[in-house]
């Protein structure tokens, strides 16, 4: 068996390893694989290969043990990772900061310019750094290209892009909206006019990716012209553990009444707030089954998240003037009829009616989920990150 020509695509988070061969001639995932709680006292791995898959808990003090344990499970499937004929490696790094606009080939100059601007993603590009270090050792004569998850709104207009904040500042601390998912973004809007049999360039879309992590972008012709994820993943739609949007002056008064350190604040935030913080859930599936049992909890978490959803559908419609889909993407997005459904109820007058047997069908393929008669077409679109990155690196790296 053998994985030649194919492309090996990294996510290294700070505690996973998630990663993907495709065959980027013909779409198909030949293997896939998560490794989790790397670093604390039990880690665990999923490994697929061809349709056989191996479930493990193992212990995996650090990314290059998660790396090497990787290697052996292809090994057992008879693929010698490191002498297979990889074309390409794809990594995923959060982070572009304003330095990088596009995929790129991953240079000693790229590198250091990724660690010089993980300031401005600390839990997240340190992360990526790790993974590609680790990938590379085993494999240092494949190509590896960097693919920006900010690059897609590395153009966004200024008054969207910058904050009002001292400009002197702001300009010191490289402080604007980078906007987060963009691969995601990207290749769904562009497989959303694909589907429509329509130019790019003559489509305006409101694009939801929801999932744990959250983001919407209002797409114009093809550019992005706003989105909701700031300087970083943070701000925006309410999501799994993070906030979203929340006054600044909240950090203050927990710095000054609570006596909450920044890294007590930026734990709060990220990681103990959201749906998770609101009714101690982040699985959505759990949330509208509680939702439907009438726990109070759940349905009031799930009405701030839907307020906050719809308030952004609402200004992207302003915004883009005239828009001609909304499209619903991730885990999220792509699952959970009622979503779907409650964050386009009552905006007929609009011309968005939603057919509710459409949206009630459950697939893997793109569809159509509004009327006939629906002045704006309402999308399901699955996102696919993982190949959009492998189709990157092969085009960077000259495959």
């Amino acid at each position: 068996m053998t994985i030649e020509g194919s492309v090996l695509v990294v996510n290294a988070g700070s505690s996973s390893l998630k990663y993907q061969v495709l065959d980027p001639a013909t779409d198909e995932v030949i293997a896939d694989g998560l490794a989790e709680r790397i670093g604390e006292a039990t880690s665990s791995i999923k490994h697929w290969y061809r349709g056989s898959e191996v479930r493990r808990e193992v212990s995996l003090p650090d990314h290059r043990a998660a790396i090497a344990l990787v290697v052996d499970l292809f090994a057992a499937d008879g693929v010698d990772v490191a002498d297979s004929g990889l074309s390409a490696v794809g990594h995923r790094v959060v982070h572009g900061g304003r330095s990088f606009f596009a995929p790129t080939l991953i240079t000693d100059e790229v590198h250091s310019e990724i660690e010089r601007i993980s300031s401005l993603a600390p839990l997240h590009n340190p992360a990526n750094l790790i993974g590609i270090d680790a990938v590379t050792a085993l494999l240092p004569d494949v190509p590896a290209v960097a693919v920006f998850d900010t690059a897609f709104f590395s153009d966004l207009p200024d008054e969207a892009a910058l904050y009002a904040l001292d400009s002197a500042v702001a300009d010191e601390y490289a402080i604007r909206r980078y906007g987060f998912h963009g691969t995601s973004h990207e290749y769904v809007s562009a497989r959303a006019a694909e589907f429509l049999g329509r130019d790019l360039a003559e489509v305006n879309q409101i694009v939801l990716h929801l999932g744990n992590g959250a983001s919407a972008s209002a797409v114009r012709g093809g550019v992005p012209v706003d989105t909701t994820m700031g300087m970083t993943p943070l701000e925006g739609l309410v999501m799994g553990t993070r906030t979203g949007d929340i006054d600044a002056g909240i950090v203050f008064q927990l710095a000054r009444v609570a006596d909450m350190s920044i890294q007590d604040i930026d734990t709060l935030f990220n990681k103990r707030s959201g749906l998770k913080g609101l009714c101690g859930e982040n699985d959505f599936r759990a949330i509208l089954e509680r939702v439907d049992a009438g726990d109070e909890a759940a349905d009031r978490a799930y009405r701030v998240y839907l307020h906050r959803l719809r308030r952004y559908i609402g200004a992207y419609m302003i915004e883009l003037g005239r828009v001609d889909a909304i499209v619903f993407t991730a885990g999220v997005g792509e699952n959970a009829v009622p979503v779907r459904a409650d964050s386009l109820a009552g905006l007929e007058n609009y011309g968005i009616r939603i057919d509710a047997e459409r949206n009630a069908v459950r697939s893997d393929e793109p569809r159509v989920i509004s009327t006939d008669d629906s002045a704006v077409t309402v999308l399901v679109v699955p996102t696919n990150e993982e190949l959009a990155i492998a189709r990157a690196a092969v085009a960077v790296a000259g495959m």
